[in-house]
């Protein structure tokens, strides 16, 4: 798919990087050594392999998790793979084409840090290989990729770990406490049904709203040490710029969705738990928001999520609520900072049981092929409501959805959201 536009150079390394693709097709599952050395076999170090794909910041950031040793990782960007290596052992493998990464055998996990344009694709790769996985946030860039990447995980017994970690462990950002008394409170019905949950600056959530684009893009030169077709992978081609890439890459709609897709699952997933909707999303989404431009993401006013028993998310994007509780039901209201205006909250609530314990380590997840606390399952339901969201934005009007089907009600144009076209050599 050349365009007139398209330098030469360019042209050429597409060709490459289509050729390879070719190759890739035919390569052949690898089953991990943990399969081969039955259930609980470690490594000679008594650690998990992991691979890491992209390690231009977030990626870099996750080379010392607990239980596992890095042995090969890959990047588009030369610059951005030498500094990583020098961080790692010489004996590290370097890769700049994630295909042939994902084949290494000695690998048990792979982790994919690259824009969420590739989460999709790769995923499902390494769950082809034979591979555990571990993704960064958002999960996939679509709703169709998403239900790939479950399918896919299912097919292949992988286990999957989505990297947002609100729901078991950590200060939910204004609330003062872990996720798990909120949804403790809920689950006790002191609050009643249905609830109503905001999420804005005075419930201390910021919607990082300069993760936005310019409209007008000069071309530039691409620097020699990126491959920047192998960057834009499935997304559709345009001519290089330095704001399309790397740090500020969330403000294109081709590869990412803004403050809203960057921060959205850290808000939305706990959000998901406490209500028990990890089966299911809402069924319509209300936008006040400026017309979106069609390549940069802008900002918004106001998100409203409706599910079909009457609960509400809010995402108030400029803060008009000054008041507002974070969670409001009939009964009761939670506001930041876990204080409510249920009298003796705290005592009345240790009459009732914990949440069900989860497997919040990886690599238990790993060894003992159970289920990692955020998933492809509930994962995808989370991401499902960013991207519903985010196709209301970019169509500016409200949309109705339905949760079974996993797609909009009567409108075309919001469904080619779902799947829309990757550009050739690319699918999923």
């Amino acid at each position: 798919m050349k365009t007139k536009e398209e330098p030469q150079n360019e042209q050429n390394t597409r060709r490459d990087f289509i050729k390879k693709s070719a190759i890739g097709l035919a390569a052949f599952t690898i089953v991990p050594r943990y399969v081969l050395g039955g259930q609980g076999y470690l490594a000679p170090s008594d650690k998990l392999t992991k691979a890491v794909i992209g390690v231009g910041g977030m990626g870099r950031g996750h080379f010392d998790y607990e239980g596992t040793q890095v042995v090969a990782i890959c990047d588009v960007d030369q610059n951005h793979l030498k500094q990583a290596a020098s961080m790692l052992d010489k004996g590290v493998k370097t890769f700049s084409d994630y295909r042939e990464l994902i084949q290494l055998p000695e690998v048990d996990i792979v982790h994919i840090a690259t824009p969420p344009h590739w989460h999709g694709i790769m995923a499902v790769d390494a769950a082809n290989a034979g591979k555990d996985i571990w993704c960064e946030k958002p999960m996939t860039h679509t709703i169709g990729e998403g239900k790939r990447v479950v399918e896919a995980v299912k097919q292949h017994g992988r286990m999957f770990r989505l990297n947002t970690w609100f729901r078991f462990k950590d200060t939910f950002y204004g609330m003062g406490t872990t996720v798990k008394p909120i949804k403790k409170l809920v689950d006790s019905g002191m609050l009643g049904w249905p609830l109503k949950v905001t999420v804005s600056k005075h419930t201390g959530y910021d919607w990082k709203f300069y993760w936005v684009g310019k409209d007008h893009l000069e071309p530039q030169p691409v620097p020699p040490e990126l491959n920047y077709n192998a960057w834009l992978g499935p997304a559709p081609y345009k001519p290089y710029n330095a704001h399309r890439v790397h740090q500020t890459f969330r403000g294109y709609w081709d590869y990412d969705g803004g403050g809203l897709s960057d921060m959205g699952q850290h808000y939305i997933d706990p959000i998901q738990y406490f209500l028990g909707k990890d089966d299911t999303n809402p069924i319509s989404v209300e936008v006040d928001a400026p017309q979106q431009h069609t390549d940069a993401v802008g900002i918004w006013r106001r998100i409203t999520y409706t599910y079909a028993d009457g609960c509400q998310i809010i995402l108030d994007g400029e803060g008009k609520d000054t008041n507002v509780p974070y969670i409001e039901g009939p009964k009761g209201k939670l506001y930041p900072g876990f204080k409510s205006d249920i009298p003796d909250l705290e005592r009345k609530l240790a009459q009732f049981p914990d949440p069900d314990p989860e497997i919040v380590e990886f690599s238990e997840s790993v060894r003992t092929r159970k289920k990692f606390a955020l998933n492809e399952e509930n994962g995808h339901r989370s991401c499902n409501i960013v991207n519903i969201g985010l196709a209301a934005l970019r169509l500016g009007r409200s949309l109705k959805f339905d949760p079974v089907k996993q797609e909009f009600v009567d409108d075309e144009a919001a469904n080619r959201l779902i799947n829309p076209v990757m550009r050739a050599p690319f699918s999923i």
